[in-house]
């Protein structure tokens, strides 16, 4: 997040149409199979709606630990004070700030640095983060369950066995969105950022589901 250029305002309707742009630049949808989103936490959200929207373009979705909260547990974008991005002498300095959110622990530290680096950039005084820090201002996620129940494409769920956003409940409740007819899949001994803490048990996941999907028939939902 932040190496295209920030914008005055930002809405899931731009971030659905920019990654159905990103498929098109890649030539996605020259080939005979049409390319399947996989997205994590606010990634999954914008793909619920990119799912909702422009779903019969895509051979599917895949949602990774992105919580569609039932009526009684209120979800949205992080309630953060608007202020701008401390400038840090060094990048040294900066990483040692660099937190996941939520926090977690994370024994694969080679991936947290890599991540951490490329979130920062040099500016005058030091190296200071890319993205935008006014990005959840008068900003809406919008209706989650109804665009999930509305995927015009293929869908699965990621979720980590001991995630404190989309724990068991959450999922069932989203398998219940989905006509009980979508896979949940519950990837063993993974927080939140499933891909940095159990990143070889994710992929063996993700492998396993769409060697699934291309000799298998969707089952419609009711």
């Amino acid at each position: 997040m932040g190496d295209s250029q920030w914008r005055a305002h930002y809405t899931m309707e731009l971030f659905a149409k920019e990654e159905l742009a990103v498929c098109e630049d890649a030539g996605m949808f020259l080939s005979p199979e049409p390319p399947i989103i996989v997205a994590h936490s606010f990634g999954g959200f914008v793909t619920m709606l990119t799912g909702a929207l422009y779903g019969d373009r895509l051979a599917g979705t895949v949602i990774v630990d992105s919580p569609v909260n039932p009526p009684d547990r209120p979800g949205g974008p992080p309630k953060r004070e608007l202020r701008p991005h401390n400038v840090y002498p060094t990048m040294a300095a900066a990483l040692a700030r660099f937190r996941l959110m939520p926090p977690q622990g994370c024994e694969n530290l080679f991936l947290l640095d890599w991540v951490g680096r490329h979130s920062l950039k040099a500016v005058e005084g030091g190296f200071t983060w890319k993205f935008d820090p006014a990005i959840w201002q008068s900003f809406s996620i919008g209706d989650t369950a109804a665009r999930l129940k509305a995927t015009k494409c293929r869908i699965a769920v990621f979720r980590g066995e001991h995630s404190i956003l989309l724990p068991p409940e959450i999922g069932e409740y989203m398998f219940n969105l989905l006509g009980r007819s979508a896979p949940m899949v519950e990837i063993p001994q993974a927080q939140h950022h499933i891909m940095l803490d159990q990143p070889l048990a994710m992929v063996s996941a993700l492998r396993a589901l769409l060697a699934d999907w291309e000799h298998s028939t969707p089952v419609p939902r009711v």
